[in-house]
């Protein structure tokens, strides 16, 4: 097990463009959704300016093999709802951040890394809290086949 890096941030406020995937494996049905409203929107063309964030919504249940995947890509003013894409206002917050190299399993690599990152926290002069948990996607190249990375975003408070 190597050592993981964490870094203390603070996430600025996000305007975001948010899609919503649910099923069994919503993440990709989340990505489909999200690709093609950026692509027509024309982002894709400038996707260096633009932050990708994910996470569970809703979180897994025991006994159910569903669970929703929420993207969320940063977005000017001058962007607006359409269809399935809503336009969220996201306040920010206090996080603990690791990186995540993600190698063809991410159904073992990513819930591993969270589990260390909680461990770190439990350790740390840091307590919970209570705003979103992220998965900022780093690496795009070869998601979602692919290796690629994610920096997870732990909430804290100071004590």
């Amino acid at each position: 097990m190597t050592e993981l890096n964490v870094c203390i941030l603070k996430l600025e406020p996000l305007r975001v463009a948010s899609v919503l995937g649910y099923g069994k494996v919503p993440e990709d049905l989340a990505w489909k959704k999200l690709t093609a409203w950026a692509k027509a929107q024309g982002i894709f063309e400038n996707l260096g300016q633009h932050r990708i964030f994910g996470f569970d919504n809703p979180s897994p249940s025991p006994g159910s093999p569903n669970y929703g995947y929420e993207f969320w890509i940063t977005v000017g003013p001058e962007m607006e709802a359409e269809g399935e894409v809503e336009i969220k206002q996201f306040p920010g917050g206090l996080y603990a951040v690791a990186r995540c190299r993600v190698e063809k399993r991410p159904y073992e690599t990513i819930p591993f890394t969270w589990q260390q990152l909680v461990r770190w926290r439990e350790d740390s002069p840091y307590k919970s809290a209570s705003h979103q948990w992220l998965e900022e996607h780093i690496s795009l190249d070869e998601y979602p086949e692919g290796d690629w990375e994610l920096d997870l975003y732990l909430p804290i408070a100071e004590e």
